[in-house]
């Protein structure tokens, strides 16, 4: 004759059932994100291979491949200005596993384009670290002028045969030649090429007057002697270039601008996740060799983040819409 089940043995099964249901809505950051990276990490670059911005992140993920003992790789993904990569990433899985690198036209973008932006840059993504940030160069072709006064008083006497380039509708170069066309009195165009390498061929070639460009790029045509560079656009001279002036000394006291690269993950990444990313990013700029690495690249590592690096991201964000709606620029 068979007994009947016992009532506790009854609910065993119910309650196993409702420890799993209530683990599957526990967050990451409880189930596994201690041990946060067990598998292989893909950091998403917005831009073609070769670029700045791709060989700033291939450096990041190296190190931190060498921190987390796991393959961080990177994995390029162009268009749209940046937008399609970072859409990517703006969709991924808040667990640390998908991340960007990308630089100051990921934050910009909405502001300069009347395309609209699939994702708001400001809030659809955790803020992880300001990686490095570096000044412009004032270069340009060298029978134009050889200093910043000659250059605005050519531009002012004949506007017609004076220009400036950008290789990026919106990039920190094009908004810096802008700024100074406001600040100098200008009326000169401003010509959009697709990517800085046209852009050098045609400055060189002198089909194009000036250019506003970060020293990575810019100084060594500038030591080669193919550009002129006339100022750098920072509070200080660089150790890199020591002979080429500030704005300031140039006459254009407070003219700063900055290309600057970021490290992003998607919204609401567990607290637990974040510092162990921003832990990791803080000890790989304590290194002297990655430290060497981005100063030969006219580049200093920062390493500011959370809260701070948001700050400085929306500030970015203003002065560039501030120069967008003096310029009365159309947005293409």
């Amino acid at each position: 004759m068979q007994m009947p089940e016992s009532e506790p043995r009854k609910a065993m099964p119910r309650l196993i059932l409702l420890v799993m249901a209530a683990l599957l809505l526990l967050p990451v950051s409880v189930l596994g994100a201690e041990d946060y990276p067990n598998r292989n990490i893909r950091v998403v670059v917005p831009f073609a291979p070769g670029g700045a911005v791709d060989l700033v992140a291939r450096v990041i993920a190296k190190n931190l491949s060498e921190k987390f003992k796991q393959q961080v790789y990177v994995e390029n993904k162009p268009g749209a200005s940046g937008n399609l990569g970072a859409d990517v990433v703006a969709q991924a899985s808040p667990d640390g596993y998908t991340l960007l690198v990308s630089a100051s036209t990921f934050v910009v973008n909405p502001v300069v384009s009347a395309e609209r932006t699939p994702f708001n840059p400001l809030t659809d993504f955790s803020y992880l670290g300001l990686i490095a940030k570096g000044p412009l160069l004032f270069v340009v072709n060298p029978g134009v002028a050889t200093s910043v006064q000659e250059f605005v008083a050519k531009a002012r006497a004949h506007p017609e045969s004076i220009n400036f380039a950008t290789g990026g509708y919106g990039s920190a170069g094009h908004m810096a030649a802008e700024s100074f066309k406001l600040r100098a009195g200008l009326n000169v165009p401003v010509v959009l090429y697709k990517g800085t390498a046209p852009v050098f061929t045609d400055l060189i070639g002198g089909h194009i007057s000036a250019l506003m460009d970060p020293l990575l790029t810019s100084l060594p045509l500038a030591k080669g002697k193919q550009v002129t560079a006339l100022a750098i656009a920072s509070d200080k001279r660089s150790s890199l270039a020591p002979d080429i002036p500030t704005f300031a000394e140039a006459g254009f006291p407070g003219f700063e601008f900055y290309t600057w690269y970021g490290l992003w993950s998607p919204a609401k990444l567990p607290d637990d996740v974040v510092n162990r990313i921003e832990q990791a990013l803080a000890e790989i700029g304590k290194s002297p060799e990655v430290q060497h690495w981005f100063e030969t690249q006219g580049l200093a590592y920062s390493g500011i983040n959370g809260k701070a690096f948001h700050d400085f991201a929306v500030s970015e964000q203003n002065l560039y819409k501030e120069i967008v709606d003096k310029a009365k620029l159309i947005k293409p």
